[in-house]
């Protein structure tokens, strides 16, 4: 009995012996934690090793509930495989391995947001077991965030923050984090300046929507601030960030300053245009109470108009100087002005010295100056039938001709303003004898009984003209008429016979005389030149033609007639005899112009009688 029982103790220490170095050498090794996106296929990997080898193992799988219990969901030995019905898992996962490798796999299909969990794998033998474990998670990639702005204006005058927008991402897993920023700084809260207000919702799915409220204190520098969003968000392996567009506000603040401008015309103001002055001010929105004036030195009651445009048509000179607007703000009825110069061109009517009309004498010289008063640098020319002569302000004119007479034309530009000009003249009598202009012919030929003729006269003082011809007609009804080129007098003219005719031109310091020389044409005996002249060479031709066609048909009636025989002179072939019929004689009647009697001769050259004509 006693050797039984000490047999029996030895047995129990070498088991409790071999049983403590199982457990020191039995390890099972898995990862801290594993990542999948909602909806993926996550894989947990156990691994383990023993002194006793992998025979007779048992591996079980658990997952920890919601109050810290350990549910079981998987159970494996050497003979089966065993998946606990009744899970939330039952059928969405499978174990890949026997155990045999050391390495069992498992494998949770369409992960969910709630599977997001502790998960414990268990390994038996026959006299020991070993555990690890594995944390899932899961995550939810957020839609895209949105950014609202107010869509009214800010006032510098609030005394609170003012709302700026609200930024919103929604459906993420684990919950987004928004972080806003003005023109690429981060925002942080500031008692009385910034305020961030957020918000989490959590969807029946699990997943999380945040929203952000940004309330500011707003000054003026933020009229041209940008806003935004960054979302930031978990993802597995890592963290993502997203931002939204970027928004501008509205801020309204009182004006500092007023801008009065001309809007047109642009550049330099001459009299006559129309001025176009606008006027704002600084302040967002601009003042509703604006008025533009003409501003006068003491006195502040100059001419006014409410809004911010005034408009002067025909502007002269008088218009010039110095016009205000004022702007009014509308909260406080502070009043702000602004000034601007306002500067009309003008140009005087052109003065010509001497003025009107000068009287030179021939061969000598004669000077003339042109001006006008401008508010700018001028520049003249001076025409002559429509051709520049001189350029400049002061004409000069040496040797006096009855050419250099005439009209001159002063014409004042200001160069800067190219619409500016005005002109005057004066006109340039040179003092001489007449000169009479020669025409292309004095030789007249004519066949009508009335001839024009037309005298072209230069001279100072103007000419006396008289008209003359060799049968002594009555000339006195002659016409006269003041040219740019002289005096011209025209006169008609009877022609019975050949004549001549004289245009007798005279004043104080001389006389000149021009004669025309007329011979009359019959219209029987004569072409008249000018006929001829007309139907030229074409004419000529055409009678050439005419001559050679008559010919050709003459030589046809001869060669016919010495055919047949009529015509003497051809040998042996035909006896002529005075007493032929009248019929075969060519009769060829001749008359002169001293009687009337005729003679017909026969083809014989015999004179004959009366009875035989």
């Amino acid at each position: 009995m006693a050797v039984r029982t000490a047999s029996f103790l030895l047995f129990g220490l070498f088991v409790t012996f071999h049983t403590w170095g199982a457990w020191a050498d039995m390890e099972v090794n898995m990862e801290d934690r594993v990542e999948v996106y909602k909806g993926d296929t996550a894989q947990i990997t156990c691994m383990f090793t023993s002194s006793e080898g992998i025979g007779n193992t048992i591996i079980q799988w658990f997952y920890v509930t919601e109050t810290g219990e350990r549910q079981k969901i998987y159970y494996q030995d050497s003979m089966s495989q065993i998946v606990d019905r009744a899970t939330r898992f039952t059928d969405r996962i499978s174990v890949n391995g026997t155990g045999a490798t050391g390495e069992v796999v498992l494998t949770i299909r369409d992960v969910q947001l709630a599977d997001g969990r502790e998960f414990i794998c268990l390994i038996k033998n026959l006299t020991d077991d070993s555990k690890g474990s594995t944390q899932l998670k899961v995550f939810g990639t957020p839609d895209l965030p949105t950014i609202e702005g107010v869509q009214t204006g800010i006032s510098v005058n609030e005394v609170s923050p003012s709302k700026i927008g609200t930024c919103e991402v929604k459906n993420g897993f684990p919950r987004p984090n928004i972080t806003w920023y003005r023109n690429n700084t981060p925002l942080q809260s500031v008692p009385d300046e910034v305020e961030i207000v957020p918000s989490v919702t959590s969807e029946s799915s699990g997943l999380f929507s945040v929203k952000s409220e940004l309330n500011l204190k707003v000054v003026k520098e933020d009229k041209n601030d940008e806003f935004y969003c960054e979302v930031s968000y978990f993802v597995p392996g890592g963290t993502r960030m997203t931002e939204t567009h970027r928004i501008n506000i509205s801020v309204f603040y009182p004006p500092t300053a007023v801008n009065v401008w001309v809007e047109s015309p642009k550049g330099n103001i001459k009299e006559g245009d129309s001025i176009e002055l606008h006027c704002e001010d600084n302040g967002n929105p601009p003042s509703s109470i604006i008025s533009i004036k003409r501003f006068e030195e003491n006195n502040s009651d100059g001419q006014s108009l409410d809004g911010e445009v005034l408009v002067l048509n025909n502007v002269t000179r008088r218009d010039s100087g110095v016009y205000q607007c004022t702007s009014i703000d509308s909260d406080t009825f502070q009043s702000i002005s602004g000034n601007v110069s306002v500067f009309v061109h003008f140009l005087d009517a052109a003065v010509v010295i001497p003025q009107d009309t000068i009287v030179v004498a021939m061969g000598e010289e004669f000077k003339a100056t042109c001006n006008a008063l401008s508010s700018l640098k001028t520049q003249a020319e001076w025409l002559k039938d429509g051709e520049v002569v001189f350029k400049g302000h002061t004409l000069t004119v040496k040797d006096a001709t009855f050419d250099k007479a005439g009209m001159y034309e002063c014409v004042v530009t200001v160069p800067e303003i190219e619409e500016m000009k005005t002109s005057g003249s004066i006109f340039v009598n040179v003092k001489g004898p007449p000169e009479i202009l020669k025409p292309d012919n004095t030789e007249i030929e004519s066949y009508d009984t009335t001839v024009d003729l037309s005298c072209m006269v230069r001279g100072f003082p103007a000419p006396k003209i008289i008209w003359s011809t060799s049968d002594g007609q009555d000339l006195e009804m002659a016409s006269e008429m003041m040219t740019e080129d002289g005096l011209q007098s025209r006169v008609s003219i009877q022609v019975t016979s050949d004549i001549t005719a004289s245009c007798n031109a005279s004043n104080d310091h001389g006389t000149d005389a021009l004669t025309f020389n007329i011979k009359t044409l019959k219209a029987e005996t004569a072409i008249p030149p000018k006929k001829i002249r007309k139907e030229g060479s074409g004419v000529i031709i055409a009678v050439i033609i005419i001559c050679i066609l008559l010919l050709a048909i003459l030589g046809s009636v001869l060669y016919f007639l010495y055919k047949k025989g009529k015509i003497c002179g051809r040998s042996g072939k035909q006896d002529l005899t005075k007493d032929k019929s009248n019929k075969d004689n060519i009769v060829v009647e001749m008359k002169s112009d001293n009687t009337e009697e005729a003679v017909l001769l026969g083809v014989n050259g015999e004179k004959q009688s009366p009875n035989e004509q």
